[in-house]
This record gives C-alpha cells, sequence and structure tokens, in this order.
C-alpha cells in the first residue's frame, strides 16, 4: 500500500443527509494509508447521514484554503445537492483542479465538480441522476463505478465506495 504520511485530504460533506458509506470507506482507506483528514460542511452543527452516522465537521467549508491541502474529497447522498450551485464550493473544485491536487467527489457530488467547470472534457462517472448535469458541462461520461482522469476521480455511489476510496490512494501516491 502506498504511504500517505504527511498528507492532508479535506473531505466535504453535507450539513445532512450526506452518504455514509460514501464517507466512511474513503475516509477509512485514506487514514489507513496515513493520511489526515479534516472534514468541511457548511455548518459546524452536528452532521447526519441519510443511514444515522453522526459526523462533528472541523470547518466550514468557507473558511477552507486550498494551499492546506492535498486533495480534495465530495462525499455523496441526498445532502450534496447544496453544493451543486455554490460559488464557494466550485471555487475550492477549481483551485484543486488547478493546482493539479486531487479532485473527487462520489455518488451525486461529481455534479458539483461539473458546475464547477472541472469536468469538461474529463472522462467521469456519477450516480444515475445526476449524469444529465455532467453531460450538459462537457464531461464524458462513463458506466463505470469509478473512473479516473489524471487527478480527478469521480464515482457511482455507496457501492462504489470501497473502490473509489483506493483509487484516492493511487492518484495521491502517484505523485
Amino acid at each position: 500500500m502506498k504511504d500517505l504520511t504527511g498528507k492532508i485530504i479535506l473531505m466535504i460533506i453535507a450539513k445532512n443527509k450526506f452518504r455514509d458509506e460514501e464517507y466512511l470507506e474513503p475516509r477509512k482507506a485514506l487514514e489507513d494509508a496515513g493520511a489526515v483528514i479534516t472534514v468541511a460542511s457548511s455548518s459546524l452543527n452536528m452532521s447526519e447521514g441519510m443511514l444515522g452516522l453522526k459526523v462533528k465537521p472541523d470547518v466550514l467549508i468557507g473558511n477552507v484554503k486550498e494551499e492546506d491541502f492535498d486533495g480534495i474529497v465530495f462525499v455523496g447522498g441526498g445532502g450534496a445537492k447544496e453544493y451543486f450551485d455554490s460559488p464557494v464550493a466550485h471555487a475550492l473544485a477549481k483551485a484543486f483542479f488547478e493546482h493539479g491536487k486531487l479532485t473527487s467527489a462520489i455518488c451525486i457530488a461529481p455534479a458539483t465538480l461539473a458546475n464547477a467547470g472541472v469536468l469538461k472534457g474529463k472522462k467521469a462517472t456519477a450516480f444515475p441522476s445526476s449524469v444529465a448535469i455532467l453531460k450538459s458541462q462537457g464531461a464524458v461520461v462513463t458506466s463505470k463505478p469509478v473512473v479516473v482522469d489524471g487527478t480527478v476521480v469521480t464515482a457511482t455511489g455507496p457501492e462504489a465506495a470501497k473502490q473509489f476510496g483506493q483509487e484516492l490512494i493511487r492518484v495521491l501516491g502517484g505523485k
């Protein structure tokens, strides 16, 4: 396994209704590889996942500085829609992407990357309900569960969460 000691990864969750597995699986994989995780959200109140997991965010998304992190992971789940049109989320996604850092999203969250302009011309995947958004923003959509295109990693949903985590490690360790 690649050693990610010293890498700091930002995970963005919805203030409510993030998808538990899409948070837990990648987080566990990244931490097991040595990375440190910081969780950001639009609220510092306890966030609740769709299956009941409770997570206390470390920082407000609006207070995040891209230069403090090695990669970003937008976690899916129904609540992730709150970032689809968020100028703050878009600015973060663009900054990570433009600086050649890991820029990733799972489930419906790739729509945030698409709306930020990050997926234009990139191979990507998403939960079926978000595919139209990806296509409308110029992504080359595939039906694979996890897609890696350069430093951009996207995945379809909870069933792909474990593989998503492994690809995040591979991309982060490939530098």
